[in-house]
């Protein structure tokens, strides 16, 4: 029989084949009515798994590409160049800030009979109960002694203990945080002149302030201006400390804590400004102070 073709007409096979696809095509619409999540879940995974498909295709050419010297040269390269590094600086000063506080001392003048602030200084925790050091200078002839850690909460000092030959004061915070850290320590068996260090706290009340530095020396003396006692074994440092900052925690890169900030030597008697020489008593003398063995 002769089968005559016009523009619109369509071959057998090719009717077959259209109607397979509009029969799938509704059952395809009718599984997506009834689980609309399933097939879009199955979607999913198709185009995940032709993704894969397409990286592994492209891992397995750029497998077979050597690399040269070159390709290692330039990668490294664009890597220094590219990538900024954190601050040591930063690292210390974030890792040891949980324990830095704020002491302020307040007395009551007698002539107005009104408590007023005589001294800010700083201090570190050093046991997670409240126990906190300081200078004693900082303490010294307080009525009441506030604190204030990190989170901002505020509360009463009470005084525990001095050990004078090394300004230091030791005080227990009457309510603390529920997360209070207590400052980790370091030896200064393997401190070296030339180790960076860096002080924390609150000169001239300003803070909290970190302020970086190398050790200038090691077993210092000092004696205050004010015909103090004579302060042996100390760590000269270059970080700049200034009034306020009595009392804070001098430490490593690692934030851990080797010293406690004393005093600075300034060659004019009439000032009490930073020129460059700061003291800090060992921790091994600090932590005894309150009895504790520090390692």
């Amino acid at each position: 029989m002769d089968a005559r073709r016009t523009p619109n007409s369509v071959s057998e096979p090719s009717a077959l084949m259209l109607g397979r696809f509009g029969r799938a095509k509704l059952r395809l619409a009718s599984l997506y009515a009834s689980h609309p999540l399933a097939l879009t879940a199955l979607t999913a995974i198709v185009s995940t798994a032709f993704m894969l498909a397409v990286y592994h295709a492209a891992f397995t050419r750029s497998a077979t590409t050597k690399l040269t010297q070159e390709d290692i040269d330039a990668a490294v390269e664009h890597t220094l160049t590219e990538t900024v590094l954190p601050s040591p600086a930063v690292r210390a000063y974030e890792t040891i800030l949980p324990s830095v506080v704020r002491i302020e001392s307040f007395v009551t003048d007698p002539k107005t009979k009104e408590e007023t602030q005589f001294g800010v200084g700083t201090g570190v925790v050093i046991v997670n109960d409240g126990t906190i050091l300081t200078n004693l200078h900082v303490v010294q002839g307080a009525e009441r002694v506030q604190i204030t850690f990190m989170d901002g909460h505020k509360t009463a000092g009470v005084f525990q203990g001095a050990r004078p030959e090394h300004d230091l004061a030791v005080l227990r915070a009457k309510v603390i945080p529920d997360d209070l850290f207590a400052a980790t320590m370091a030896s200064t068996a393997n401190l070296k002149p030339g180790d960076h260090v860096f002080a924390v706290g609150f000169p001239f009340g300003i803070g909290p302030s970190i302020s970086a530095g190398v050790v200038s020396g090691l077993k210092r003396e000092f004696k205050s201006p004010e015909g103090g006692h004579s302060l042996t074994n100390l760590i000269q440092f270059d970080a700049a400390a200034n009034p306020g900052n009595s009392g804070g925690p001098l430490v490593t890169a690692g934030g851990e804590v080797v010293g406690i900030v004393t005093a600075i030597l300034n060659p004019n008697e009439d000032q009490r400004t930073f020129v460059g020489i700061g003291f800090a008593v060992p921790i091994e003398n600090a932590a005894s102070a309150v009895g504790l063995a520090p390692f």
